[in-house]
């Protein structure tokens, strides 16, 4: 993760940050599920669903900022 952090701060794209930060809710996902499934808690499973859907929702909004210099068509 430290790695994907790198990469988030020094990209040399946007791009390339765009991924990193998608990269970087993967891993926050997985924690979360992995928590979970260690403490037996529900609130883990849902804490990770929230952030893979904010995650999507922000990855495509950027990408398509990116793309088209416009996010409201």
């Amino acid at each position: 993760m430290l790695l994907v952090m790198w990469r988030l701060l020094r990209g040399p794209t946007v791009p390339d940050r765009i991924l990193a930060l998608d990269t970087l809710n993967i891993n926050a996902i997985m924690l979360l599920v992995l928590h979970g499934m260690y403490a037996r808690t529900q609130v883990h499973f849902e804490a990770a669903l929230v952030i893979a859907m904010l995650g999507f929702t922000g990855t495509v909004v950027l990408t398509k900022f990116v793309l088209r210099r416009d996010i409201i068509e």
